[in-house]
């Protein structure tokens, strides 16, 4: 099971038929079928259901995608670390990270790198903690952002020094946007829309169980659209939605105040490519000459 292997898999699933794989990939089809006939015998499973239009993918099939795809994108992070090793610095820096304002940190280290190393290429990947420490255990993302306590017997980190706080997304003419500040207890006679990400932080709450929760969400502006179109009120991180101006939304702060700040951490023991290695240290200096 070889790397060019992988690639003709994908293809059969990415085009549906054996046909139309062989044609995008120039090969014969009867060579195509034979290796991924020898696929399956190499592994001992079935990996597609042959059906008269389209091939669809078994259980086995569906998990061997998405390793496939992992392969893949490893040996293109692979063959672009040696290149810019061996011409200069260039290359991706791929960061997994959720909707903070300590963000800021991470996008004014890529502007001031970018300044110098126009070629450096910042790939950003938004999710919640659990999906960005799957992709940064699988070696698909160098960093992730993470507001949860970092295990340094596995990982390096900085602390970024923003806290975030909670507030209230919430129409500009709603009765609690008169309010000042927003306690739980104000949102039970109201439909909330919460962050999937943010659901620990509230868990010893006593008042969470008994609101109304209408949706989650572990996009912002995505919730935020939810808000303007009337489906409810979002607890979220404040200074992330712009409500100045003609915005139809305004937010108010969450009290008792709940402030939490986020690590950028990435993996012991590893060997980085210069870009990486270079964002490392640009983005210590940052941190450390705003303190």
């Amino acid at each position: 099971m070889d790397i060019r292997t992988m690639h003709y898999f994908l293809a059969v699933v990415r085009e549906g038929t054996i046909s139309a794989a062989a044609e995008s990939l120039h090969v014969a089809q009867p060579s195509l079928s034979r290796q991924m006939k020898e696929l399956e015998e190499e592994l001992g499973a079935s990996l597609f259901v042959r059906g008269n239009r389209r091939i669809t993918l078994t259980e086995e099939g569906m998990v061997l995608r998405k390793r496939a795809e992992e392969m893949v994108r490893l040996m293109q992070m692979t063959e672009e670390e040696i290149i810019q090793i061996r011409n200069h610095v260039s290359g991706s820096v791929r960061i997994g990270a959720g909707e903070s304002y300590s963000f800021h940190y991470l996008s004014r280290t890529a502007a001031s790198i970018a300044e110098e190393h126009p070629d450096i290429r910042f790939h950003i990947t938004s999710g919640d903690t659990q999906d960005l420490m799957d992709e940064l255990n699988n070696g698909l993302i160098d960093f992730a952002v993470i507001f949860t306590d970092v295990d340094h017997t596995a990982y390096e980190s900085i602390p970024l020094p923003v806290e975030d706080g909670f507030g209230v997304l919430m129409p500009k003419d709603s009765p609690l946007a008169e309010k000042e500040t927003i306690r739980f207890s104000d949102l039970k006679e109201y439909p909330v829309i919460i962050s999937r990400a943010s659901e620990p932080y509230f868990s010893g709450t006593k008042d969470l169980p008994s609101l109304n929760v209408v949706a989650t969400y572990n996009l912002l502006y995505n919730a935020s659209l939810l808000v303007e179109d009337g489906l409810g009120y979002a607890i979220c991180f404040d200074r992330l939605i712009n409500t100045t101006g003609d915005s139809r939304l305004c937010i108010r702060p969450l009290v008792p105040r709940i402030k939490n700040a986020g690590n950028l951490i990435w993996k012991k023991y590893q060997v980085f490519s210069p870009a990486v290695q270079l964002f490392i240290d640009r983005i210590r200096k940052i941190v450390s000459d705003s303190h």
